[in-house]
């Protein structure tokens, strides 16, 4: 048995890279988790996988910033397993620019996406984790540790030239945190950010041939870090390299265990010791 044995968990952002392995790893540990993707594709190899550990998953595909997409999660986590434990707000893409060739369309997906969207989620949470409490208060059982992880970056910690929405909005995530803490103390739920460093994913490493992109909503964005300045942001990092999805992940389940249930309104950098 693991420290999360039927702990009910959603994970956004899970059919690739750090979400990915977030989701595998509370499985590991024994949660049942709710997979969410653009794309079903992903999402039914996130679920394959976690169902060769011996897990238990189900798919919610759709994009985050959907108005309904909050309760749609929600919903499919109670109605699949029964309830709501774990909450990790960790979907996201970067869409750079200087400020002043930033337009609103890349402003606007930024917010939307790494803000509004936990928020929504959240907001459609509530009254689900209410009944769950007052259902244990009436029936006389304790209460137990719910856990909300929100995924915030350095950049949201100090800035970084380039990224002014990615930025503003990982900086708002720390403040909806820090509030969802208080609000939600009365519940027995624990809310923490992990600010995430230099880790190695599609967003970050540049194929050889130079050209990397996403495609988001039918929208081609150009990702990717260019070889030399990989090169040189490793060299700035205390560790002495990037950072990898499964050690990002580690992060996240460090706030989901029980360990941290004394644990709240707290952002834990997982950056290899490299302080912005």
């Amino acid at each position: 048995m693991g420290n999360l044995e039927s702990k009910i968990a959603i994970v956004t952002g899970s059919g690739r890279g750090i979400g990915r392995d977030i989701a595998i790893k509370l499985a590991r540990e024994g949660a049942h988790v709710v997979v969410n993707d653009l794309d079903s594709d992903p999402a039914a190899e996130t679920i394959a996988a976690i169902e060769a550990v011996g897990g238990k998953a189900l798919g919610c595909i759709g994009n985050v910033c959907d108005a309904d997409f909050g309760e749609r999660i929600v919903q499919a986590a109670v109605e699949a397993f029964g309830g709501l434990d774990i909450i990790v707000n960790n979907a996201g893409y970067t869409w750079d620019s200087v400020i002043q060739k930033m337009t609103d369309e890349q402003w606007d997906a930024m917010i939307d996406v790494h803000l509004k969207a936990p928020f929504q989620i959240l907001r459609a949470a509530q009254p689900v984790i209410s009944r769950l409490v007052k259902d244990a208060a009436a029936s006389g059982q304790p209460v137990p540790c719910r856990k909300v992880v929100n995924i915030s970056s350095l950049a949201g910690i100090g800035g970084n030239a380039g990224q002014a929405s990615y930025s503003a909005a990982k900086a708002g995530i720390v403040g909806l945190t820090k509030t969802m803490a208080k609000e939600w103390g009365r519940y027995n739920v624990t809310v923490n950010a992990v600010a995430f460093g230099f880790i190695k994913t599609r967003l970050t490493e540049t194929p050889a041939n130079g050209d990397a992109a996403i495609t988001v909503e039918g929208r081609e964005i150009k990702v990717g870090v260019n070889p030399d300045l990989f090169a040189a942001m490793e060299r700035m990092i205390p560790l002495n390299r990037a950072g990898t999805p499964a050690e990002a992940a580690g992060a996240v389940y460090l706030l989901c265990a029980p360990e941290s249930d004394y644990v709240s309104a707290q952002t834990l950098v997982c950056g290899g010791g490299l302080n912005i």
